[in-house]
């Protein structure tokens, strides 16, 4: 592809688009201080690839290219995904996740595992975070839109990293023994965040 500046010259934005395998695609090339090249998909903003000053367009242009089959089934999964409920107040958010934690928490009470404090927040990339040093966990508000056994699997996820604190072989084992089926509640958690995404990116929306 030829981009419309001189040579000599690189816009820290411009919007390109490469021919892939699977039709074009449109993206948009950002210019910072980072050390490498990182591709990612955000809601209404589409494709964007942000890179090093010194990378070439040409460059950037050929991870777009190798990496087509990811971005066409990202874009896919979104326009897929189901349609979500309205995002209940932050009281009835509260009082969703407290149930979800409580019916969860019974599985690693014998375990050695205290019961945490929960904490909301409106996250864009986590569905929770375990904070196991200071004893609490956090979730994310809009679980509260997804189906129950959902909000479940996150509530136990976190939990089961105050025994496992990273993603190592004991968690996974972990899961295993407590939620058999958290395999596929995770892979039907990725087209409700797909969703999410989709719905952020409608105008006026917004995770309160």
């Amino acid at each position: 592809m030829v981009s419309r500046y001189p040579v000599g010259r690189r816009p820290a934005e411009e919007e390109r688009t490469v021919e892939t395998p699977g039709g074009p695609i449109t993206y948009r090339l950002v210019r910072k201080r980072v050390k490498n090249l990182n591709l990612r998909i955000c809601g209404g903003d589409g494709v964007i690839l942000s890179v090093p000053y010194t990378c070439s367009a040409g460059r950037a242009d050929k991870m777009v290219e190798e990496k087509w089959r990811w971005i066409t089934e990202h874009l896919v999964r979104r326009e897929q995904a189901p349609e979500l409920p309205p995002l209940p107040s932050r009281e009835a958010c509260g009082a969703l996740l407290s149930q979800a934690l409580a019916r969860v928490y019974p599985l690693v009470a014998p375990l050695g595992v205290a019961m945490p404090e929960l904490k909301l927040r409106a996250m864009r990339s986590q569905w929770g975070n375990c904070h196991w040093r200071q004893g609490y966990i956090t979730l994310n508000t809009a679980l509260a839109r997804c189906p129950e056994h959902l909000r479940d699997y996150v509530a136990l996820h976190e939990l089961v990293h105050f025994l496992h604190h990273d993603h190592g072989p004991g968690f996974y084992a972990q899961m295993d023994r407590l939620m058999p089926e958290w395999r596929g509640y995770r892979k039907e958690l990725k087209g409700w965040a797909a969703a999410l995404e989709r719905d952020q990116a409608r105008p006026g929306k917004a995770e309160a």
